[in-house]
């Protein structure tokens, strides 16, 4: 299923982070281990910095390792996966919700 994985990174261990040079491999290996179809970085509610991948988890266990892999890198991260859908999927669903109120 399509989810939208939105997070934020504490400043301190994220420019921690920066400077070693992990943050920047940190982005590169989530790219290649997840193959999101749209990645957005800016600055989250709370001024820190933050993104959103849109990533297709064909199996919801999945998400525990996305978030996993979040937390896991030290840098303070706030993770949030929200399934989503396309207008495809929106006139799907509400076809079928039309056709069940029909009986």
């Amino acid at each position: 299923m399509r989810t939208l994985v939105s997070f934020s990174l504490g400043t301190e261990a994220s420019n921690r982070a920066l400077r070693d040079g992990s943050l920047p491999k940190l982005i590169e290996t989530f790219m290649r281990d997840y193959k999101p179809e749209a990645a957005y970085f800016f600055t989250s509610d709370s001024g820190e910095r933050g993104g959103l991948f849109v990533v297709d988890l064909a199996d919801p266990s999945v998400a525990v390792q996305v978030a996993e892999f979040f937390w896991l890198m030290a840098v303070d991260a706030h993770v949030t996966l929200r399934p989503a859908i396309n207008l495809d999927d929106l006139q799907a669903g509400l076809g079928r919700i039309l056709r069940e109120l029909q009986l």
